[in-house]
């Protein structure tokens, strides 16, 4: 590889193992070019980045070489590196399990990256394997290639997203007849208890638990597996989460990091290798996503996935307003309050007690009375929860009550993280919790707020911290 590369590469965090390795790529497979140009990630942004192109060397009855490219990230070897086939004028892409219409490549090679285990030699000779079960690459036509001809320069940007060309498919046939399916993301103590949940709640005829954890399984993954909870898969291989009607997330980062937004941002660098996969495989699927901040995440998968901001929706406060709701009606006896009563806002500290309608009275003097009555009421229903912790099985059961509203069409008002833009005078593009009522494609609506200015006023100031946050992220 050229030796003017390591000036360029100023701004990777890790510059020396990151040479080291391009130089192992460099000596076993010398076909390879290397380069520096501009990769334009979904959100817009663009960022300067090596890559390197070659073919690879493929057996699929005959021999082949299929071209690729691969741009390595800033944070690489910890982050894996984006996988593109780069097909010539007379090559078309052969949408599989493994590539997408774009191009794109996902391996669980990718899907499982951890250094120093994962390297840019075992990703390669794990493509070459995958290849050679479904090759992705086949020979057009003459008209066909000329077809392909716009298909080729919208790969040749590298440009992600969704595209109107058509590739020749041949993934059809996964659903396998399930109406209902789930997947959740994560195999860890939030994972496995929304799998339980979901379970226990027949929510739907299949539930995968996809595990993105180095090694066998172990733990409660195992225990999933010795006692065989009915209609429960266990894979680490995204294909299997294909046609899924909802997709949970409760993947976070377990990095090393010293700051909040370094926490985060090890949680954006993680979805940047889920939510691409999940999207391919269910793409008209309800992302429902718990990692943490909720908030934030939403954002962030809103923005990788390129979903509509209906099917990318929270937790939220729904957990909160369920919690709300059951005091006031069963300990405070205030019934008629509760059915009009949420949580809304950002999760934690911030959160604000709020209502969807009010009763009409005959004048000024008992609305005020009645809005203090109410007042009081909440402020004590609040400090009865005041330090109820959000566990593991508590949250899993939110999920699935959640999902139960998504699958089954229910119309039911929830509380969860929407995108609040335009609500209550927010201009930004972030998600709080407000009630929203749930069908099978997500948000059908948001129901109106009640004007508190208190409540307004506490909205306005988490959307503008969690702005200010966000602007800090890199997508």
């Amino acid at each position: 590889m050229p030796n003017n590369f390591g000036c360029e590469m100023r701004k990777y965090k890790f510059r020396d193992l990151t040479m080291e390795e391009l130089k192992n790529v460099s000596m076993t497979y010398p076909n390879f070019t290397f380069s520096m140009n501009t990769y334009t990630f979904k959100d817009g942004s663009q960022k300067d980045l090596l890559n390197f192109s070659g073919t690879v060397p493929v057996k699929y009855g005959n021999s082949y070489n299929i071209p690729i490219c691969l741009w390595i990230l800033d944070s690489h070897p910890f982050a894996p590196p984006i996988c593109f086939l780069k097909p010539t004028s007379n090559m078309g892409i052969a949408v599989g399990k493994h590539v997408d219409a774009q191009g794109r490549i996902y391996l669980p090679y990718l899907q499982n990256w951890s250094h120093p285990k994962s390297t840019l030699i075992g990703l390669i000779k794990e493509m070459i394997s995958k290849f050679e079960e479904e090759l992705p690459l086949y020979s057009l036509s003459y008209s066909d290639a000329a077809r392909q001809s716009e298909l080729l320069s919208y790969i040749a940007k590298i440009t992600e997203g969704e595209t109107d060309m058509k590739s020749r498919s041949k993934t059809g046939g996964r659903n396998e007849g399930c109406s209902n399916k789930i997947t959740v993301v994560g195999a860890g103590d939030l994972g496995i208890a929304c799998v339980l949940a979901v379970a226990a709640k027949d929510v739907a005829d299949k539930v995968v638990l996809l595990d993105l954890s180095e090694g066998a399984a172990k733990g409660g993954t195992m225990d999933l597996e010795i006692f065989a909870v009915p209609n429960v898969e266990i894979s680490k291989d995204f294909s299997a989460s294909a046609d899924s009607k909802v997709v949970v997330l409760t993947v976070n980062s377990l990095g090393n990091a010293q700051t909040y937004l370094d926490v985060i941002q090890g949680n954006v660098d993680l979805f940047r290798g889920i939510i691409p996969a999940v999207a391919h495989y269910s793409q008209n699927a309800v992302l429902l996503v718990a990692s943490y901040p909720v908030e934030v995440m939403t954002f962030v998968s809103w923005k990788l996935s390129s979903f509509p901001k209906s099917r990318v929706i929270g937790v939220g406060a729904n957990l909160d307003s369920e919690r709300f709701q059951y005091v006031l009606t069963n300990l405070l006896k205030a019934e008629v309050l509760a059915k009009d009563a949420w949580v809304v806002g950002e999760q934690g500290e911030d959160k604000v007690p709020s209502w969807t309608s009010c009763n009409v009275v005959a004048n000024q003097t008992e609305a005020m009375a009645a809005c203090d009555s109410r007042e009081k009421v909440a402020n004590r229903a609040m400090e009865i929860l005041k330090g109820r912790g959000q566990r593991s099985w508590s949250v899993g059961l939110s999920v699935a009550d959640l999902a139960d509203s998504i699958l089954k069409d229910k119309r039911k008002v929830h509380s969860v993280s929407t995108l609040a833009k335009g609500c209550c005078s927010i201009n930004s593009e972030v998600f709080l919790s407000l009630p929203c009522i749930l069908g099978s494609s997500g948000v059908v609506e948001m129901v109106r707020l009640e004007e508190d200015p208190l409540v307004q006023e506490k909205l306005q100031s988490s959307a503008g911290s969690i702005h200010d946050l966000q602007q800090q992220l890199k997508l």
